[in-house]
């Protein structure tokens, strides 16, 4: 009796789907269809149904959508915000937005106008879209479970005050950030008080501040991304249960420039990614319990500043490769763990053949220490005078910490 009861009701629900999908419809928008304009077919869709858009270039102001539909476009229509307005406003659950190119959002500094803006909603789509000069290019406040996947978004502000995010989240979770590109924004992706989410396969190049800016954001994942040649690579603050796998931190260059900043970051994990022709690979400033195993620092000024608020670092099996200067600090003191790196700067040897130096190698040196403290110093860069002081130091440590140190050094490239 139980099995023909649990087969009546597996026959309801398989019906009630079929029934639903027979009764959705797919209604057409175009200049030779009934509905000619976008609102129109909106209006009359119900729930479940599909406008489907011709290409064509749309001037509708504002489109919102309060009804669980699918919104897509043939041969990406034009949809233009005319500088003037916020260009679709999603405030219903399970909606879907896809194959459109979306231009010219309004720009205000009071309100966060975006090309398309989620509110407060669940289990929304937006993916294969291009947004071109908008303030704000897809905005989700209060999301749950929303993907955002394969969309291209670009931007010309000049400043900062200018131009909004490419990609903000806010107060959102279980979000998903996949497959995008990203330029010409002041931050790439923005997450602000966002949780349990993943960002994954996009490229964040050109943007005027971050390629991905993280605040108050925790137990989140980025993996297999492209920051490249941003004003300042990522910033990742007052956070903790980051796991950051398999990125590239890439030419991020400036004065106060880095691949990656860790500020006020704790209990997280940086493995395999790839830092390399960066200002400064990553800068650290009150971080603690963070592990780091297994990335490749190449041809940066700073493979890594990790400033005295810092402990509890553990740095192991990490290839350091042509940097400028490996590790620089501000203190004497460190509690941070070095061990089984590779550092293209040792000098020691390996008697035994086990492919591990048989000395310790100290990566911070006096003069990284003396810049540190004093920029001009630079100056001095590649002198007879800086060689003589670190040789000198290396011997006689006096100035740089005693226990930053690497007592089991790799002598091959990991």
């Amino acid at each position: 009796m139980g099995g023909y009861a649990e087969m009546r009701l597996s026959y309801l629900i398989v019906s009630f789907f079929i029934c639903f999908s027979i009764s959705a419809r797919t209604i057409r928008v175009g200049s030779n269809r009934m509905y000619k304009n976008i609102t129109a077919g909106i209006e009359a869709a119900e729930e479940g149904d599909t406008v489907l858009v011709d290409a064509g270039h749309y001037k509708e102001r504002n489109l919102i959508i309060n009804k669980s539909i699918v919104l897509a476009g043939i041969n990406y229509p034009v949809l233009d915000g005319e500088k003037k307005y916020e260009i679709i406003s999603v405030k219903t659950n399970r909606v879907v937005v896809n194959g459109f190119r979306i231009v010219h959002s309004g720009v205000s500094s009071l309100e966060d106008i975006s090309g398309i803006k989620i509110y407060e909603c669940r289990d929304v789509i937006i993916k294969n879209n291009i947004l071109e000069d908008t303030f704000f290019g897809i905005y989700t406040q209060n999301g749950l479970n929303c993907i955002i996947e394969n969309n291209i978004l670009k931007a010309t502000g000049k400043e900062e005050q200018q131009s909004g995010n490419g990609i903000h989240c806010w107060k959102s979770d279980s979000m998903r950030i996949i497959g995008n590109t990203v330029s010409g924004h002041r931050d790439g992706i923005y997450f602000e008080f966002v949780t349990n989410s993943i960002i994954w396969r996009n490229t964040s190049f050109q943007n005027l501040r971050y390629g991905l800016h993280f605040m108050f954001s925790h137990n989140n994942a980025y993996v297999t991304n492209i920051f490249q040649n941003n004003g300042a690579g990522v910033a990742v603050m007052y956070s903790h249960g980051v796991k950051m796998f398999n990125n590239y931190f890439l030419e991020n260059w400036g004065d106060a420039a880095y691949g990656l900043l860790l500020k006020e970051i704790t209990d997280s994990y940086i493995g395999g990614n790839h830092f390399e022709k960066n200002t400064s690979g990553i800068y650290m400033e009150g971080a603690s319990r963070i592990e780091m195993e297994k990335n490749n620092f190449l041809g940066n000024g700073w493979a890594m500043k990790i400033q005295a608020s810092c402990m509890d670092i553990s740095v192991v099996k990490n290839n350091f490769i042509a940097n400028t200067f490996d590790v620089s600090t501000n203190g004497s003191m460190m509690l941070n763990f070095f061990n089984n790196n590779y550092w293209d700067k040792y000098e020691g040897y390996d008697l035994n053949k086990d492919r591990i130096g048989d000395i310790p190698y100290r990566p911070v040196s006096l003069y990284s220490m003396i810049v540190e403290k004093n920029p001009p110093a630079m100056v001095l860069f590649r002198s007879f005078i800086t060689s003589l002081m670190d040789k000198t130091e290396k011997i006689l440590p006096g100035i740089t910490p005693e226990n930053l140190k690497d007592d089991h050094p790799m002598m091959r490239r990991l």
